[in-house]
Parts: C-alpha cells; structure tokens; sequence
C-alpha cells in the first residue's frame, strides 16, 4: 500500500478559508508574514486563526529571511507549530529553533539537490524560481527531479504550479511526502475556491 500523501494549503488569511479547508482535509495550514505579499497575516490575525483550529491540523509560518528573534516571537504568540522559511536564509540560519524547519528550495536544474544536502531540517518544499504569484498560473517544477530528492533520501513536499487537475499526476510521479498549494487553489490572491480545495485534496489522496 502506498504511504498516504499530506496535504497543506497555503496563504489563509480568514477563518472562513480556514474552516474549508480543514474540513476538506488539509493536514497544515500555512500563515504568511512575509510584507508585501499579497496573502499576508500578522501576527495578530494569525493567532485569531489558529486559535480556531481543531486537534491534528499543524499550523506553519512561513518567513522569508527574517531575524530569529522575530521568528521565535512570532511563533509563540499565534502558537505555530512549524516554521517555512522561504528566502536565502543559510544553513546556519536554521539550527536554533524547537519547532520543526522546512526550507524552501527554489528549483531551476539539478543544482537544487546539491543544495538540499547543505541543510539539515525536517523537510525541504520545492518550490518555482518566481517569488510569489498574484493570481496567475505557475509553470510546475520538475516532478521527475522531485523524485530524485526524495529517492536521495530527503522529506519532499512538492510545490510549484499545483493544481486540482495536475495534482495526481504529480504525486504519482514524484511519490512526495506531501503536497503544498495556494494560488492553484483560489478564487483570487487571498480567497480560496471551495471546489478547487476539495478537488485538490482528493485529487492528492487517490493518487497516494
């Protein structure tokens, strides 16, 4: 039997989008602090979120090379309980925090495997070069490679250009840990789409 795939949905920003997609079956939620983008929360918001959670569903925050001071404060404040860290944070960056880590590698060509090898965290997402998406659909990343890396013996949660019609075929070819999604399954930047959560998240399961 194959292992059953986890499903995380990214970029929530009301308790509304929270609540679809737990029901839906999501495994994680991520909240993001990154300023600027278009699906940021603050601290604030997140914690009013979150708080709203039931049991097993893990809440991460996602940061893009901010301080670990700030991490730390912002973690114990909305109770997060993993940490996605987005930018160029180095491996030494990522060594003094409890909770689990996961470092976001942006995949162009093979080198992305030589760089997983510098960081020891709990798992790597592999995500597209492009910084954030504000609605428009992304080119998938090398599924084949992400196979790779898992068959190296990383923790792959495959991002980048997942949708609820792709999703199948990318946990069959690339048999990740999990999957992550949050443009491909929205309304609009920000506003999730029911049907598409849904179908996503099904999509996922059948093909694990």
């Amino acid at each position: 039997m194959s292992a059953i795939v986890r499903v995380k949905i990214c970029g929530i920003t009301t308790a509304e989008d929270a609540r679809l997609c737990w029901e839906a079956g999501a495994d994680a939620l991520g909240f993001i602090f990154v300023d600027g983008t278009p699906r940021q929360v603050t601290p604030a918001q997140a914690a009013a979120l979150i708080a709203g959670l039931p049991p097993f569903v893990t809440p991460v925050g996602v940061f893009w090379d901010h301080a670990p001071g700030q991490v730390k404060a912002v973690a114990e404040e909305c109770g997060l309980r993993a940490l996605q860290f987005h930018g160029d944070e180095a491996p030494e960056d990522l060594g003094g925090y409890r909770l689990p880590t996961i470092k976001t590698i942006k995949v162009e060509g093979p080198e992305a495997l030589e760089r997983m090898a510098r960081y020891r965290v709990s798992a790597f997402l592999l995500d597209s070069p492009a910084r954030w998406s504000e609605g428009e659909a992304r080119a998938p990343i090398s599924w084949a490679l992400a196979r790779q890396a898992r068959e190296a013996g990383r923790r792959i949660i495959l991002s980048g250009g997942l949708t609820a019609d792709n999703v199948a075929e990318a946990v069959r070819v690339a048999a990740p840990y999990a999957v992550d999604v949050n443009s491909g399954v929205e309304a609009r930047p920000g506003l999730k789409d029911p049907d598409k959560v849904r179908r996503f998240i099904a999509g996922a399961r059948a093909a694990a």
